[in-house]
């Protein structure tokens, strides 16, 4: 509550919340599972006491997201995260030795890591090890290899079926109480929307948020539309998926990535890369007049450039200046299309 006044004062709304983290247990359906859905319920009732009603979230199995280097060097100078297919398969079947992750990667991308790996150093495979790792939540700095197999080990006899159920369980035990409270849950799609290092995805494809929705059909339950997650899928066609689930989207991540043949992808400029930003925007726009509502929106990640490459401590993806870079981007292109539409009518 303290916060929220110190962001009122300012002349800020806060109006989402992003992220509420569902625990392993839930996830996995073990353990403590019962008293965390119970927190999980009250951390909602005392959201809403706050007058904060919208709550991004996932439900990735163990990984928030995955990337193979935090500081890709771009034309401008800037730097950008990307994941490389090939230092993936690197990592898991030589550094991270996850047993039958060979069988997981195509013959091509296998020889290309095990090509890669004997030209890397010392200095090289560490860092990327701890870049890996730095997508784990909650363990930037503590989790080590040793703990990553562990925790995957968890999830052998887990596969999407039985991590569908088990989501679908934690709806059914949640979404009572948002309705209740009047909040809306809006589920972050997974990152990359592919499997990774064997675990599942639940949320990654235009049929995956249909299921998603369907399993409990409440306005509470919806989708925070990430461009960037689900961009990094050909298969998805983000202004089509937008317009078909746009009653139940709730919160909108703006961004944009290349995606390259083999499944690498990098975060490209927010109007730039494989996603037709023009398009979805026009979609968005579409859903707000049909809904007689503005989305809360923000532009999700940015390069690292100009003065911020001075400073150390920032999370990558979010530093301050690349993603104001794409706000005013994002803006322009809204009141761009607004004024379009507007005369069209």
């Amino acid at each position: 509550m303290r916060r929220k006044a110190v962001i009122e004062a300012a002349g800020l709304r806060w109006s989402v919340v992003e992220s509420l983290p569902v625990h392993e247990d839930i996830k996995q359906a073990k353990g403590r599972c019962e008293e965390y859905l119970e927190n999980y319920r009250q951390s909602l009732r005392n959201l809403a006491a706050c007058g904060i009603r919208t709550v991004c979230y996932n439900f990735m199995a163990l990984t928030d997201w995955t990337r193979t280097n935090l500081a890709m060097l771009m034309p401008d100078g800037s730097e950008a995260p990307r994941f490389d297919a090939v230092d993936l398969a690197l990592f898991d079947i030589h550094l991270l030795q996850r047993p039958g992750a060979d069988e997981d990667y195509s013959e091509t991308v296998s020889s290309l890591a095990a090509a890669a790996l004997s030209q890397m150093t010392a200095i090289q495979k560490q860092t990327l090890t701890q870049t890996i790792l730095m997508g784990l939540p909650g363990t930037v700095e503590d989790f080590t290899i040793e703990d990553f197999r562990r925790a995957l080990s968890e999830y052998a006899h887990i596969d999407s079926a039985l991590l569908r159920r088990n989501f679908a369980a934690f709806l059914s035990a949640i979404i009572p109480i948002a309705e209740e409270c009047g909040v809306v849950m809006a589920i972050h799609p997974d990152d990359p929307p592919f499997p990774v290092f064997g675990l599942p995805r639940i949320a990654a494809t235009e049929a995956d948020l249909a299921a998603i929705l369907a399993a409990v059909d409440s306005p509470a339950n919806g989708i925070t539309f990430c461009t960037g997650s689900l961009g990094a899928n050909a298969a998805n066609d983000l202004p089509s998926m937008l317009r078909r689930f746009g009653s139940r989207v709730h919160f909108l991540h703006l961004r944009n990535v290349a995606r390259e043949p083999n499944g690498s992808f990098y975060e490209a400029d927010h109007l730039g890369g494989s996603t037709d930003m023009a398009a979805v925007m026009r979609a968005a726009i579409d859903v707000m007049r049909q809904r007689g509502i503005s989305l809360p929106m923000r532009p999700d990640h940015g390069h690292r450039m100009l003065d911020d490459l001075k400073k150390e401590g920032f999370y990558p993806g979010y530093s301050a200046i690349g993603r104001l870079r794409g706000l005013a981007e994002l803006r322009g292109l809204e009141a761009g299309i607004r004024s379009i539409m507007a005369a069209e009518s």
